[in-house]
């Protein structure tokens, strides 16, 4: 996909691929229905206020990587299970009185997968505003829950706890890609206001994007945020028409997010785990 590359080992997301420039998150101005559900809920609603610069942190892509176990599958074979949001109506519908839809899904699926229900409403949000703005990629909530476990434990990396507001209560910054360990060489492209670092650029938030991606895909946006980083991870995914549904798309998208065999392997045994366990809740 023409994409720079970061090395497994750091779990970092890589330079963005070829794609509609800053359309990235241009679903976000879809996004008024969604921020409606959410604000309805009280989970809160997309921040769209100045971001803070935060403090380098620790490493935050590779620990949460290794306890999960790559799947035993051939890249390009199969996608993983099918999973949608409980079908269209959850973001379109809201109930008279009691929690919004979405809501309802994601406490559901929360107690039969181990996800946080905000990360969940996330996930959610994004497939479910992707279904709206690229109806033909399909991208599955499962498949961004997949990569979102990998990168930072759905928010909750280095004991940050995912709060209502959708940010984790400390900011989750990466380590400095600065050519050590392993890991590539990228100087500092945001003078340090995403990442705190003003010499190498480091990878943000709960779905791990360096500064330069961000730049591109996160329409202003605050990476900490979940909402803001689920929606930009789908959009990157989907970019060039892809189809998410198919073998082929989805294994060029997740490797385009992370070139490595290894990565792509574990977030299909997440998303394929994920949806298959989804399949049994039913919302009304």
């Amino acid at each position: 996909m023409g994409t720079e590359q970061v090395e497994q080992e750091t779990g970092e997301v890589p330079a963005e691929p070829d794609g509609p420039g800053r359309a990235g998150l241009a679903a976000l101005g879809r996004l008024g229905i969604v921020v409606a559900v959410l604000a309805a809920a009280a989970v809160g609603v997309l921040v769209t206020t100045r971001v803070s610069t935060p403090a380098p942190g620790e490493t935050t892509t590779d620990i949460p990587a290794l306890s999960v176990k790559a799947a035993d599958v051939a890249p390009g074979s199969t996608a993983p299970a099918n999973a949608t949001v409980s079908g269209a109506p959850v973001v379109h519908q809201k109930q008279e009185t009691g929690p919004d839809l979405l809501s309802v899904w994601a406490g559901k699926v929360s107690d039969v997968t181990g996800i946080p229900a905000r990360a969940l409403v996330a996930y959610g949000n994004a497939e479910l505003a992707l279904r709206e703005d690229q109806p033909r990629c399909r991208i599955s909530w499962a498949t961004l829950a997949g990569i979102g476990r990998i990168e930072s434990n759905h928010g909750q990396y280095g004991g940050a706890v995912l709060q209502a507001n959708g940010y984790p209560s400390k900011p989750i910054v990466g380590v400095p890609l600065d050519g050590s360990g392993g890991v590539r060489a990228i100087p500092d492209t945001d003078h340090g206001r995403l990442d705190g670092d003003p010499n190498h650029d480091r990878a943000v938030g709960p779905m791990q994007f360096i500064p330069s991606t961000w730049a591109k895909w996160g329409g202003g946006y605050d990476p900490q945020q979940i909402d803001a980083a689920a929606l930009a991870a789908a959009k990157y995914l989907c970019a060039g028409g892809r189809d998410m549904s198919t073998p082929a798309g989805w294994w060029q998208g997740v490797l385009s997010y992370n070139n490595s065999v290894d990565y792509a392997q574990k977030v299909f045994g997440l998303a394929d785990s994920y949806a298959r366990a989804a399949q049994v809740v039913k919302v009304s």
